[in-house]
């Protein structure tokens, strides 16, 4: 299912929401209709919470179905109400808002170049997943850029090829260039995805849709 949506008035919904196959974390402050899209477009409970006390929830946790990657700067009471409902890692890079510094899927993980070999390894073997280093179209962010599930992946508009290559060898999916919210290249923080639905920026166009939909393989 795609919906359209946004948080507050910002179109820019993944950056306060994050989610898997069976769970989504909303902003605190989410507004009950944001957390109806999110619940009904991805088929997931949504639980609301802070992280390190802010409401940008989707930049500052990764995850996959086997685990979140969660910032540093967590508080303990967040960690604990978090880790009750999936298992958690704390960042321990100063590059540590892991939402948009990691991009991943169940099957592998891309990771900020930035990245110490030493969190690559321990990032690695918490997921069970294959982790590589790269920039996807000179961002390191790569997070931020593009959005991938088990199914598909969707990404900045300048990946090059060896980048694409790397994205579906690693993630085990095609990945395909799109923008979002009317020409918005942060495909991540415009959107929130699984393998089941996406919630969108509500100023996102029909064509990006159509390619949206097509990227993530929601038909």
């Amino acid at each position: 299912m795609m919906r359209l949506s946004r948080y507050g008035g910002n179109p820019n919904i993944g950056v306060f929401a994050v989610a898997n196959e069976s769970l989504a974390l909303v902003a605190a402050n989410s507004a009950p209709e944001f957390v109806k899209d999110v619940e009904e477009a991805l088929g997931v409970k949504a639980v609301s919470t802070t992280v390190s006390g802010s409401f940008v929830v989707g930049s500052l946790v990764a995850m996959n179905s086997n685990g979140a990657v969660v910032t540093g700067m967590i508080e303990d009471g967040e960690l604990e109400a978090i880790s009750s409902l999936i298992p958690c890692m704390k960042l321990s890079e100063p590059l540590n808002a892991a939402g948009n510094n990691i991009l991943l899927n169940d099957n592998g993980a891309i990771l900020n170049p930035e990245f110490s070999e030493a969190t690559v390894k321990e990032i690695q073997d918490f997921l069970g997943v294959e982790c590589v280093r790269s920039s996807i179209g000179d961002c390191a962010t790569v997070g931020s850029v593009c959005r991938a599930t088990n199914k598909g992946c969707i990404c900045y508009m300048d990946a090059s090829e060896e980048e694409m290559d790397l994205i579906s060898e690693v993630l085990k999916v095609e990945p395909y260039k799109t923008t979002v919210n009317h020409g918005s290249r942060v495909l991540g923080a415009g959107t929130v995805a699984n393998s089941r639905g996406v919630l969108v920026g509500d100023v996102t166009t029909p064509i990006e849709m159509g390619k949206i939909e097509e990227g993530l393989a929601l038909y």
